[in-house]
């Protein structure tokens, strides 16, 4: 099964989280096609988590997400996506603002 350019699968999201009552922005725009996609989630207490792309998985459904830091200063979060960069200009940042735990992404594990 083909997978969603990754343009149309993050505008999904924005739009899914955004009807729902909360905020949700393209902070950083990648590749289109077939671009990484990282969530940051600010959780309006001060603290921060990070969603990072699951390692490739042939029987996924749908793209995977690892939870990398989970309630952390924004610094933190800031410094990884910087490494991410340097690394991978290519990456798309999606920002949520919410008090709610579940996002709506389809997580795998945490590290």
């Amino acid at each position: 099964m083909a997978r969603l350019k990754t343009s149309l699968w993050v505008s999904a999201l924005v739009r899914r989280i955004n009807d729902r009552g909360d905020f949700c922005v393209i902070a950083r725009k990648g590749d289109p096609d077939a671009g990484q996609i990282w969530v940051e989630v600010d959780h309006l207490n001060g603290t921060m988590s990070l969603y990072s792309p699951a390692p490739a998985n042939p029987d996924a459904e749908g793209r995977e997400f690892v939870l990398r830091f989970d309630r952390v200063e924004a610094m933190k979060i800031g410094e990884r996506l910087a490494q991410e960069a340097e690394f991978d200009p290519d990456f798309w940042v999606v920002s949520v603002e919410t008090r709610n735990d579940d996002i709506g992404l389809e997580v795998v594990s945490s590290l």
